[in-house]
């Protein structure tokens, strides 16, 4: 089992800043990637950006330029850094981890709010 807390949501304006951050304990030592999703009301959910273990990224053309995946293997926390947010950035966002043989882990969410 893995658990994944988010942390770092909240309302800020367009054109602000914020940082997600996910913290994973329990059984991580096969996790093969780690990823941010975003699901806004009556859309389905959507990925945002994935890191691997051996730190490729993957960034939805959405938020490419703007928003930025990182992770701290001594803290098993992955991070999302968002710049230039837009309204249209305004979801629920979800951490996940993969493993390489196994289930796919979900954290509980965190809103992030852009005003416009």
């Amino acid at each position: 089992q893995v658990q994944l807390v988010e942390s770092g949501g909240g309302l800020v304006q367009a054109g602000g800043s914020l940082r997600l951050s996910c913290a994973a304990s329990g059984s991580i030592f096969s996790i093969s990637a780690m990823g941010w999703y975003r699901q806004a009301p009556g859309k389905q959910r959507e990925l945002v950006a994935s890191i691997t273990s051996g730190g490729n990224t993957v960034y939805a053309d959405s938020v490419k330029g703007r928003f930025t995946i990182s992770r701290d293997n001594a803290k098993n926390t992955v991070y999302l850094q968002m710049s230039s947010l837009l309204p249209e950035d305004t979801a629920v966002y979800y951490c996940k981890a993969e493993k390489y043989a196994g289930p796919n882990y979900w954290g509980q969410g965190t809103q992030v709010t852009v005003s416009s």
